[in-house]
């Protein structure tokens, strides 16, 4: 629920627009005083952080006195001496600057700009933060399970990174177009299909499974029988072939058999991604075969522009920048010997779609690090072809591999890959556990929902706060924790501001920006004013870990000021600032989870 901030003494509230970060104010006077002082160094970058010695910190004297041959104490005393004049804690954001060591620049807020910015944000429903990806429509290719074929541990990371870079973008104002690109054609789907035609009275569509068994985990069993028979018997080797050529050629019977396993399978697919929380619909599924009808006009255009050769037989595309271990050019191959196309080719097709009909002005494929040479071919193909072009960009978006304790890959005691609906409910058992333990006078009702949240939002949370280059460990005992950088202490973090605001009973506070703060409040305060920053650095860097290392800081920057800083024991106007600091991270904390995909429960 927004709640509106007013300042006293004849402030006013902002709507909803971007509230200028604190950091891009005080880098403006910096940049102001370098232009005053040494004019022909205009434009150039004020170089301004946040400092453990004061507020912030701006480093330009310490780059630019090389460009001018002076020493860089000389400079930096020089824009000390421009800005001193020019300062009004009255009514300017710097309070105070000082030369510190070579170059260095102390900056010091005035108080009243520390609260008015806590106000502004309050006020903005947007939290402060603007759109500077408007007008920039950006396709983001994730998730991207196979059709009759469960969802395992290897599509987590593609799915919850993918969403959370969706949220974020969309936030910033881009156009996001998701893109779930299902593995729904092959050769498999023959023999599969023919097993089903062979075997009628087994049941494999939701409607007639029983218990907890979905239509696609009962299609995966299928079609390992389906491939164990392939492999035995030749004549139904021959008959599953023949069942291929008659789906590619769009035989009625076949395709309407291989059109009902896809929407079986889909079914299966929406309920986890409605456990996760995830923001994948139908509508936004383009499998693979949707492209199928291109592959051969995507392979002529590119042997007309001089890209594709015949090499023994295939038509293949050799790398003008990659070669191989003896230097020669690596392939990526466009069409088999015998004929056939295969996920190249679709690849090919796809960011082909991508770039020239839906006009996308950034591609983000979020996939494991392994096909990072795949990629590569791929999007240097695109731009010699002249489809990809300096209006747009394509990245790979590449993410480590999930570890067991052991530092292994994460699979089953038999080796297999780890069913994702089983991983999900051990996270929430164990997190039902945990919160047991902790409160004894919950409900069984409310013991489920709350361990369901909480088991759940620790696994978005512990695959999220880890920089996708790199693996990680899946430790269920670290990830439900209350304690450290886990998704449930976040949560936790927000019940209690959230408690502290129910009993406050004031969902309006106002914020007089004349009080004095205290070393906590003002920590908490600037804390908060990184969020939009902080924003954007994910949606430059498409590293959500940096989100979550930011809720993480501005949690423990809130429990070290509620520590020192009563609330609903201090008197007005102090209880109103620090009621409006408790409801500013409230929501921060309640939009930042959410950016995530994860829940910010009003209680647990």
């Amino acid at each position: 629920m927004p709640a509106t901030a007013l300042l006293r003494h004849g402030g006013s509230a902002v709507n909803d627009h971007e509230v200028l970060p604190l950091l891009d104010q005080i880098g403006h006077v910096v940049s102001e005083a370098i232009t005053r002082a040494r004019p022909e160094l205009a434009g150039s970058d004020p170089v301004v952080r946040r400092s453990d010695r004061a507020d912030f910190q701006s480093n330009a004297a310490l780059a630019l006195a090389r460009r001018l041959r002076v020493q860089p104490a000389d400079l930096a005393a020089d824009l000390v001496a421009d800005l001193a004049p020019a300062l009004d804690p009255a009514r300017g954001p710097v309070a105070a600057v000082e030369r510190s060591g070579p170059g260095f620049l102390n900056i010091t807020l005035a108080e009243h700009a520390v609260w008015a910015q806590v106000a502004a944000r309050l006020a903005s429903p947007r939290l402060g933060v603007g759109t500077p990806e408007r007008g920039r429509r950006t396709v983001i290719d994730y998730s991207a399970p196979n059709i009759a074929k469960e969802m395992h541990v290897g599509h987590l990371r593609t799915t919850v990174i993918g969403d959370s870079l969706a949220r974020v973008l969309d936030l910033l104002g881009a156009e996001v177009v998701r893109q779930n690109h299902l593995g729904d054609w092959g050769t498999q789907f023959g023999m599969l299909i023919q097993y089903l035609d062979e075997h009628p009275e087994i049941s494999w569509r939701q409607a007639d499974l029983a218990g907890d068994v979905s239509a696609v985990s009962a299609l995966d069993q299928l079609y390992r029988s389906a491939r164990a028979a392939f492999d035995a018997d030749p004549a139904f080797a021959d008959r599953s072939r023949a069942r291929v050529v008659a789906l590619q050629s769009g035989e009625p019977a076949t395709l309407a058999r291989w059109a009902e396993i896809v929407a079986e399978s889909e079914k299966a697919f929406r309920a986890v991604y409605d456990r996760l929380g995830v923001l994948l619909t139908p509508e936004d599924s383009v499998g693979e075969s949707s492209y199928n009808p291109v592959l051969a006009a995507t392979a002529s255009e590119l042997v007309d522009a001089g890209i594709a050769v015949d090499s023994a037989g295939a038509l293949v595309i050799f790398s003008e920048e990659v070669t191989g271990p003896e230097g020669a050019p690596v392939p990526l191959m466009l069409r088999k010997r015998d004929g056939g196309y295969g996920y190249d080719t679709t690849d090919l097709a796809t960011i082909r779609h991508r770039l020239r009909d839906l006009k996308a002005h950034r591609l983000l494929y979020v996939t494991d690090a392994r096909q990072a040479l795949h990629f590569r071919l791929v999007f240097e193909a695109a731009r010699r072809a002249g489809w990809l072009t300096d209006d747009a960009e394509a990245t790979h978006v590449a993410y480590g591999t999930v570890l067991d304790r052991d530092g292994r890959p994460f699979r089953t005691r038999a080796g297999g890959a780890v069913r994702l609906t089983d991983l999900l409910d051990a996270a929430v058992a164990r997190a039902r556990a945990v919160v047991a333990d902790r409160d004894h006078g919950l409900s069984p009702a409310e013991l489920d929902q709350i361990a369901e949240r909480a088991g759940i939002g620790a696994v978005k949370y512990a695959d999220l706060s880890t920089s996708r280059v790199r693996d990680y460990v899946f430790d269920l005992d670290r990830m439900v924790s209350f304690t450290g950088n886990t998704g449930v202490y976040l949560q936790y973090a927000h019940t209690r501001i959230r408690s502290i605001l129910r009993r406050a009973g004031d969902s309006h506070p106002e914020v007089d920006p004349e009080l004095p703060m205290e070393r906590e409040e003002r920590a908490l305060a600037l804390a908060l004013d990184g969020f939009g920053a902080t924003l954007i650095e994910v949606s430059r860097t498409l590293e959500p870990h940096r989100l979550c290392g930011y809720l993480y800081d501005l949690a423990r920057a809130f429990t070290a000021f509620y520590e020192v800083c009563p609330v609903l024991g201090s008197a007005e106007p102090v209880r109103g600032n620090r009621l409006a600091l408790c409801q500013l991270t409230a929501r921060t904390l309640s939009r930042g989870l959410g950016l995530l995909g994860i829940a910010a429960p009003e209680r647990m």
